[in-house]
């Protein structure tokens, strides 16, 4: 879909805070609060904005122990990389999984209260699915940039 200049700020205020509302959005578009519920129904419609969500603070929650876990399978048959994408998807500490080149095979952002959390998480949960040749743990130690927000 081919976005035009306006599109490109309304998306942006919206990576910034989806609750913004639309007579807002009017305001600072100078646009009709109709014309830019309208253009938001169509980017919904479209999939361009595909769901809002609430960012959520992991040192409120005690999740704050963020890790990034290479994993290698042992062989690269469909059946051992459906199971495993379908077993991965399950756990509630694995907040992001994503099919990698390279020496491994998959890339998982895990979050957890702490070491002995993700430690049990390793070896009770990750480490017991089948076919699964060796996890590469890096822990975090500062959070330099997160966000959400592309860039349009």
């Amino acid at each position: 879909m081919k976005l035009d200049e306006t599109d490109k700020k309304i998306l942006f205020y919206l990576q910034n805070d989806s609750k913004i509302t639309t007579k807002e959005l009017s305001i600072y578009l100078n646009l009709s609060s109709t014309a830019v519920y309208e253009r938001i129904k169509k980017l919904e419609k479209k999939g361009v904005i595909e769901k809002y969500v609430a960012l959520i603070n992991k040192e409120k929650i005690e999740k704050s122990f963020v890790v990034f876990c290479q994993i290698k399978l042992m062989q690269h048959k469909q059946t051992y990389v459906r199971k495993f994408e379908k077993e991965v998807i399950k756990f509630n500490e694995v907040l992001e999984c994503y099919n990698v080149s390279g020496d491994y095979d998959y890339f998982l952002k895990v979050v957890v209260k702490n070491m002995p959390a993700y430690h049990n998480f390793l070896n009770d949960k990750l480490t017991t699915l089948d076919h699964i040749s060796s996890a590469h743990s890096t822990f975090i130690m500062n959070e330099v940039k997160s966000t959400l927000a592309i860039h349009l």
